[in-house]
């Protein structure tokens, strides 16, 4: 019975804090691959995954990173994990976004369709989505099938500004 106890209890006090920092959400709909809208309680709340970079809508491969994620999160109540930082600077809900044990942030990067960023100090899986990034480079997954993007999310961006 002692040797059971003692590392039941190691897990519980391992996995206590990571279950503090999760919330349980139902799905609302898609903005784009990276940026989701779910309820939250009862409120609406705009989330944006944590650690990934999808193409835009007008971008190319915007269309099927969005197609994923609503793929991945259509009709389902998803689990909400959170790092250090809980908002970003236009006040969205940052999180990596789960159904059951898959994460869709890194699903997006292992298909394809999403780069890893780091934005410190949220990180924690940082590692984990470089190498998802590797291998779907290796296996030639989504927009590494043709080479890559002709630019990252973040320079279409810069580029494509609103005036």
């Amino acid at each position: 019975m002692k040797r059971v106890f003692l590392p039941c209890c190691l897990f519980c006090l391992l996995l206590l804090p990571a279950l503090a920092r999760a919330d349980q959400a139902r799905f609302l709909s898609v903005i784009d691959g990276d940026s989701l809208m779910i309820r939250l309680g009862d409120r609406p709340v705009e989330v944006r995954l944590i650690g990934v970079d999808a193409p835009e809508w007008d971008q190319e491969w915007g269309v099927q990173a969005k197609a994923f994620s609503l793929q991945f999160c259509y009709g389902k109540e998803l689990r909400l994990e959170y790092d250090k930082e809980r908002k970003d600077r236009y006040g969205r809900l940052l999180a990596y976004v789960y159904d059951g044990t898959t994460m869709l942030n890194e699903a997006l990067v292992k298909n394809g369709l999403a780069v890893p960023i780091l934005v410190r100090p949220n990180g924690r899986y940082y590692r984990k989505f470089k190498k998802a990034g590797k291998t779907a480079r290796e296996e030639r997954r989504g927009f590494w099938l043709h080479g890559g993007l002709s630019m990252t999310p973040g320079q279409w961006r810069k580029k494509h500004r609103k005036s």
